[in-house]
């Protein structure tokens, strides 16, 4: 209720809640007071299946105690819980601070499993089989909605178990990218390179220099051209890990591989987002998590 960005929907809400358990205290008082009409054998008249009749009997009272009662208990509960808009409670509950309170615990807890990792080097972490049982629950946890479950990644995002990385792949870089996220722009160049024809050109050179299959005419022709990218992509497309700018002449394509593939990104542009995880992973987490990422490429070095 505190995430209402307007007061009119805390007051609203306060409205009908109120006004929700005055009526059923309002129509528990009319019904008590309100006698149906009957017979001198108190029946109200109605008769079912020819001799079924309807007495006009008062609910019993340990009945309509109940119902005071679950009102009195609703108004306490409002006072002391959430429930009326925007107003907290005097208790200051929320399950917000519950689920806080719960992850505080739990980190306490772990606190003495991660000390142990915390002082050795990510290399030697990878080594160790108890710190990569928790790194994979980790990256199943908070990674493999984006990069698959075995972390071989899918159309946009990157594949972590080969050598091919975007920022870098020390585990210093890791962990960096993990705490502060990344967030990955090419702008449209098609203005930049030039004609239709030019970008298709382009497209053909970027192809040729991976040796994939490509119109060896066109690539000529749109080497000259290719001097707009080298800025980000460098000259002859080996890229800038600084700038997370991808290597061209690898073979590898995370956002589609082919002509119109890489003809809808020079006109289209590119953004790509990783979220940061400081804040949701503690430092600790962090380190064994980037250690395990650094060993899923690295599975020699990191073999014990």
């Amino acid at each position: 209720m505190s995430d209402f960005i307007s007061d009119f929907w805390s007051h609203y809400v306060t409205v009908v809640v109120l006004a929700s358990i005055l009526a059923c205290a309002l129509l528990l008082w009319v019904t008590a007071r309100t006698r149906a009409p009957t017979g001198s054998d108190n029946t109200t008249g109605h008769v079912w299946d020819e001799d079924l009749r309807e007495m006009n009997n008062p609910l019993p009272r340990w009945w309509v105690g109940m119902f005071v009662l679950t009102i009195v208990f609703g108004l306490g509960y409002l006072v002391a819980y959430p429930g009326l808009g925007s107003y907290g409670g005097e208790l200051g509950w929320s399950t917000r601070s519950e689920y806080a309170g719960d992850v505080a615990a739990a980190d306490r807890a772990l606190e003495p499993v991660y000390a142990k990792y915390a002082a050795m080097a990510p290399e030697q972490v990878a080594g160790e089989p108890g710190a990569m049982a928790i790194g994979e629950r980790l990256f199943l946890n908070n990674c493999a909605q984006c990069h698959g479950s075995d972390a071989r990644g899918s159309k946009g995002f990157p594949n972590l178990t080969d050598n091919d990385w975007l920022h870098g792949g020390t585990p210093d870089k890791i962990r960096e990218t993990i705490t502060q996220g990344r967030t990955g722009v090419m702008p449209p160049m098609a203005a930049a390179v030039g004609t239709p024809d030019d970008v298709k050109n382009v497209a053909n050179y970027v192809l040729s220099l991976s040796g994939s299959p490509h119109d060896s005419l066109r690539a000529g022709l749109g080497k000259s051209k290719f001097t707009a990218c080298a800025a980000c992509h460098g000259i002859g497309g080996v890229g800038n890990q600084a700038m997370g700018a991808p290597n061209l002449r690898d073979n590898i394509w995370l956002h589609g591989y082919g002509q119109e593939a890489i003809i809808a990104i020079i006109n289209n542009g590119k953004t790509n987002q990783m979220p940061p995880q400081q804040g949701r992973l503690t430092e600790a987490q962090i380190q064994v998590l980037a250690s395990y990422v650094w060993g899923m490429s690295n599975k020699a070095a990191a073999a014990p």
